[in-house]
């Protein structure tokens, strides 16, 4: 039992730092009253859809961090600013930013490297494939859902009159403290529970073994295929050096890379994004927002799979 909560922390802290420091740098720019200048850079975004306006200040924030600008969605929504439908496009908006961070520090530096300019190229297109289907859902949903946009926008408070930046500071992480507490005290629950299921074998469920045949991939790709799914970093190490002696062909790497993510996704949301997005937005919400989430992101894979199988 201490083991697994000294993995729990190791693993939840940094993380829970990040989120700490997030909220309170948001918590800042509301007390600043730089929130409403910010969601005049969101106009020309929002006029194709029918989000309110704090969505647009939120979808700033995400460019840095994701939890903060979540955090702004259940603010908003708390105040009135948005209901379920519109925080749960809120939050798949946020998500997309999340592509852009990774594609810089994560696909760049690590996956084309790994893979090549030809299969690594490939995994970028996905990529920013996901980014640009998850944009042009929550635009479409947006019609369909929300009958008129609203104008209602986080409020600092001061009617007009900013703080000194020391007081401003003291009054933001007074405010955020609370919801942080809040948030890291589901996310600690929800992470030791991921940790407990995972040491108990729960997720071996989504092991691809007995469909690998299907796909008409090597059989030595197995173990890189196997292992992407528990680690993609690893399993990229490992398919590497198979594409580069010419063991399996870049089309079977393609379909080795999205068999792994099909399976490898529900993995990362159940253990990383379901503990991030319940403690945010409670479980109805929460897990609602993981599984269009995900749902979206797995459709977008099966459908390239397929049309590479079409292609063997």
């Amino acid at each position: 039992m201490i083991d697994l909560l000294l993995r729990v922390l190791d693993f939840a802290v940094p993380i829970l730092i990040m989120i700490f420091i997030g909220l309170w740098g948001a918590g800042l720019l509301i007390e600043l009253g730089l929130m409403k200048k910010l969601s005049r850079l969101t106009r020309p975004l929002l006029k194709h859809t029918n989000l309110p306006e704090s969505c647009g200040s939120a979808f700033l924030v995400a460019i840095g961090s994701t939890a903060a600008a979540n955090s702004m969605v259940v603010q908003a929504k708390d105040k009135g600013c948005v209901n379920d439908r519109e925080a749960i496009l809120c939050a798949l908006l946020n998500s997309t930013p999340a592509y852009v961070r990774g594609i810089i520090t994560y696909q760049i530096p690590i996956i084309l490297p790994a893979l090549g300019p030809i299969v690594g190229g490939f995994y970028v297109m996905v990529f920013i494939i996901s980014a640009v289907v998850k944009f042009s859902v929550v635009i479409i949903l947006s019609k369909f859902w929300i009958k008129e946009q609203k104008s209602c926008t986080l409020d600092d408070g001061h009617n007009g009159n900013r703080p000194p930046l020391k007081e401003a500071m003291k009054a933001s992480f007074k405010k955020e403290k609370k919801l942080f507490f809040k948030i890291a005290t589901i996310y600690l629950g929800m992470t030791t529970l991921v940790f407990a299921l995972r040491d108990q074998g729960f997720f071996e469920i989504f092991s691809v073994l007995p469909l690998a045949d299907l796909f008409g991939i090597p059989s030595e790709s197995i173990i890189p295929l196997t292992t992407y799914i528990a680690s993609p970093i690893l399993g990229v190490s490992l398919l590497g050096p198979m594409i580069g002696e010419g063991s399996i062909s870049y089309l079977q790497a393609m379909i080795v890379i999205m068999l792994g993510s099909m399976f490898m996704l529900p993995i990362f949301s159940i253990r990383t994004l379901l503990p991030r997005y319940i403690s945010i937005f409670g479980p109805k919400l929460g897990v609602k927002i993981v599984t269009i989430s995900t749902g979206m992101s797995i459709l977008i894979r099966f459908t390239i799979l397929v049309i590479l199988l079409s292609i063997v």
